[in-house]
């Protein structure tokens, strides 16, 4: 794209989940890096808010899911002019409705295959039709449109000092190694068994592994959480930190971890942003679409027996994206399955 021709102005529009916005932050610094002086818009859930506050040269539209229209008409006095380009990076039936308050010229959008609820309505533009890639190259395909190629991954997440040294403040560089559970995702279908958890951390512990709990306030995350203490036999090797970090500590959390083991969940996107590996636990969702982006070998997969066994079908026979969210689904992840992961970690490490 010529200097004559490149947008003065870009909205995104990414309200959700923790590890899709995320998955944003690479097409983010591709936009900043061809056109630094361009205004870049981010129209942003407000827990994602909180986790991406400080992020330098973008300017956050926040709306609340539960206010409605009227938090709509809020985010478009926000706007204020007409953007030159809007990345519609969601296609949700609030954002798509949102999407419409948000003034902008190109309105670029996803291909028909990955659309849904009257997505192609809110739009005049769409990225190519992909199949089969992962969801952070589906996000960055954005940029393609607008005369752009990424040129690498870059997440830079913002991260304080002050989380830093909360983080480094938890436990002693002692030289052990730590293993970082992140046990539930949002979605509960996906989370594993807590008592096999356990037997994880302490086949872990028993290697002098440290094990680190963590997730947040709810209700579920501390019953997970209990549980998975009450069943391990080695739980005075766990230091449990579970409610007790901020969204800006979580990736400082993350990244003293070695290993952090956690179903399909923003901290394992999180994790991977921060350069730490990931032992997913996968059956519910498809690794190779939403598992950790940069390194998928200690990801423990089942999901092609999902498929087999709740769709009657290969995994790829089904269409790219689908979940599996069914209930017993994750039991499928064995413990075997967890701890023959965790060994191909050591042994990859020495």
């Amino acid at each position: 794209m010529s200097e004559a021709s490149a947008p003065r102005s870009i909205c995104l529009l990414r309200l959700s989940a923790l590890g899709d916005v995320t998955h944003v932050l690479p097409l983010l610094h591709t936009l900043r890096k061809a056109w630094p002086e361009a205004e870049i818009a981010w129209v942003i859930g407000k827990g994602e808010h909180r986790l991406l506050d400080g992020l330098p040269g973008v300017r956050f539209i926040e709306y609340d899911k539960k206010s409605g229209i009227k938090g709509m008409r809020d985010v478009r006095r926000q706007c204020g002019g007409r953007f030159d380009v809007l990345l519609q990076l969601q296609v949700s039936a609030r954002a798509n409705l949102l999407s419409a308050f948000i003034p902008a010229r190109r309105r670029i959008g996803y291909d028909r295959s990955r659309s849904k609820d009257g997505h192609g309505l809110f739009i005049n533009e769409r990225i190519a039709d992909r199949p089969g890639i992962h969801v952070l190259d589906a996000i960055a395909s954005f940029a393609e449109p607008l005369g752009l190629q990424r040129d690498g991954v870059t997440w830079e997440m913002p991260v304080p000092h002050e989380a830093h040294e909360w983080a480094r403040a938890q436990w002693a560089d002692d030289g052990r190694r730590s293993l970082v559970i992140s046990p539930c995702s949002s979605h509960a279908l996906r989370n594993w068994r807590a008592d096999r958890c356990a037997a994880l951390a302490d086949h872990a512990a028993a290697q002098d592994w440290r094990i680190v709990l963590c997730g947040g306030r709810s209700e579920l995350e501390r019953r997970t959480g209990d549980a998975i203490l009450a069943a391990m036999q080695r739980r005075e090797s766990a230091l449990d930190l579970i409610g007790k970090d901020t969204l800006k500590q979580l990736p400082a959390l993350l990244a003293r971890a070695d290993l952090l083991v956690t179903p399909d969940s923003g901290p394992m996107h999180i994790a991977n942003a921060m350069g730490t590996k990931v032992l997913g636990l996968h059956a519910a969702s498809n690794p190779n679409r939403s598992g950790p982006y940069s390194d998928r070998r200690y990801c423990v997969d089942r999901y092609d027996d999902a498929a087999r066994k709740y769709r009657g079908r290969p995994a790829s026979e089904l269409k790219w994206g689908t979940k599996i969210e069914a209930e017993g689904v994750m039991d499928l992840v064995t413990v075997d399955d967890a701890i023959a992961a965790f060994e191909r970690y050591r042994g990859a490490i020495g």
